[in-house]
């Protein structure tokens, strides 16, 4: 279970360091694969392969009308590897794509992280609080 915002700086390379607190929980559930992709909020995933591939099944099944939605996430999904030192590099497609400079922000979303420009995820913070909760917390106490 990934959670928790980590404050990250991408290196000139584009190599970000996967936190030591959720390095160990990669290197022991896939030896430090994972894969990238992007999102349609404007952030990156970031998937222990085995999850990924569970995810890829369920998007590959999605119908002729999600097409759009498909393309998106499988076609600019990259499988990468932590290297030696805990790094992942990500790609020049995928920094673009979300537009990530070199501060970042990764977030453990539970089985998967996202990945966001810092200023994109504090734009998109304050525009998510300011339209309100959403319905589906009518029912939870915090």
């Amino acid at each position: 279970m990934f959670q928790g915002s980590n404050a990250l700086t991408l290196d000139a390379k584009g190599r970000m360091s996967i936190p030591t607190r959720h390095r160990d929980a990669l290197l022991q559930q896939d030896n430090g694969q994972l894969t990238i992709t992007r999102h349609p909020d404007g952030c990156l995933l970031v998937y222990p392969r085995a999850v990924w591939v569970e995810r890829r099944e369920q998007i590959m099944r999605f119908p002729m009308s999600a097409r759009p939605l498909q393309r998106l996430l499988l076609g600019y999904a990259q499988d990468v590897e932590m290297d030696a030192a805990g790094r992942v590099l990500v790609a020049p497609e995928l920094r673009t794509a979300a537009g990530l400079d070199r501060e970042v922000t990764l977030m453990g979303m539970g089985s998967h992280f996202e990945l966001w420009d810092a200023a994109a995820l504090a734009r998109s913070e304050e525009a998510a609080l300011a339209g309100g909760m959403a319905d589906v917390l009518n029912n939870f106490s915090f």
